[in-house]
């Protein structure tokens, strides 16, 4: 199973599990995913989430290059197999906590920015690569500047895999919420969500709720637009390959 499920005392830990693959999110995985936030959904036995990824290298790299996404012929039209990975876009209002392992970049965002609030490893970095490989970055970046200072996401979507943020700067930044040692992120996460689980949770899901309708007229307008700045700016395919496989792999971790 690529995404695996563990419910204890009214927290489930969801985690993606392709670590030979950085939990890089495939069609398989993006199913799973959609299945469970719906299983969640409706187990009123679990109050809270956390959200991981499998092993110490990363918690997800997006979606894998190896997947096949078959594209409309339509210029109006893209198919996005992400876009319903997070568990916002599938209607779950239990409090998620992801806790960030390793690298987070990409389509990982997707995720991030549907989570209420992140932990991270000392070891996690993120960033965005699809500049570098002739992409737009739109759902992304959009997902990130509702969590970011508009300078930093900017700088993020922009410089693509020339640089990486550490999980120092993204808990100056606000994007992270607390950073601790590798060893202790599961317990740190699992301590978190547990507390957001022994309260009432019709009190808490009302929270979440009211928190995301703050900014949730911006993000609808934004995320209106993206699928049109993506067919207008991407590169063809073989072109975003060929990137791809002449990239660099020097960067620079702020």
């Amino acid at each position: 199973m690529s995404v695996r499920l563990e419910v204890a005392d009214g927290v489930a830990l969801v985690t993606l599990h392709r670590p030979g693959r950085h939990n890089a999110i495939d069609l398989e995985t993006a199913g799973g995913l959609r299945s469970t936030w719906r299983e969640l959904r409706s187990d009123d036995g679990v109050r809270a989430v956390v959200l991981t990824g499998a092993g110490d290298r990363a918690f997800c790299t997006g979606l894998d290059r190896s997947a096949e996404v078959p594209q409309p012929s339509s210029p109006y039209s893209i198919d996005d197999p992400l876009l319903t990975v997070g568990p916002k876009s599938c209607d779950l209002w239990k409090p998620v906590v992801a806790a960030v392992n390793g690298m987070a970049c990409g389509g990982a965002f997707y995720l991030l920015g549907e989570s209420e609030f992140l932990i991270a490893a000392e070891t996690a970095t993120f960033f965005d690569p699809h500049t570098t490989y002739g992409m737009v970055s739109a759902y992304e970046a959009i997902g990130m500047a509702q969590r970011m200072p508009f300078g930093e996401v900017a700088r993020m979507s922009l410089m693509g895999t020339a640089e990486r943020l550490s999980a120092a700067r993204a808990y100056e930044i606000g994007l992270v919420s607390e950073v601790v040692p590798a060893r202790e992120l599961p317990a740190a996460a699992l301590r978190a969500a547990s507390v957001l689980a022994s309260y009432p949770t019709e009190a808490v899901q009302g929270t979440v709720r009211a928190v995301w309708s703050a900014r949730e007229a911006a993000r609808a307008q934004a995320l209106a637009g993206a699928p049109h700045l993506i067919a207008l700016g991407n590169l063809p395919p073989e072109r975003q390959a060929a990137l791809f496989t002449d990239r660099s792999r020097d960067f620079r971790t702020r």
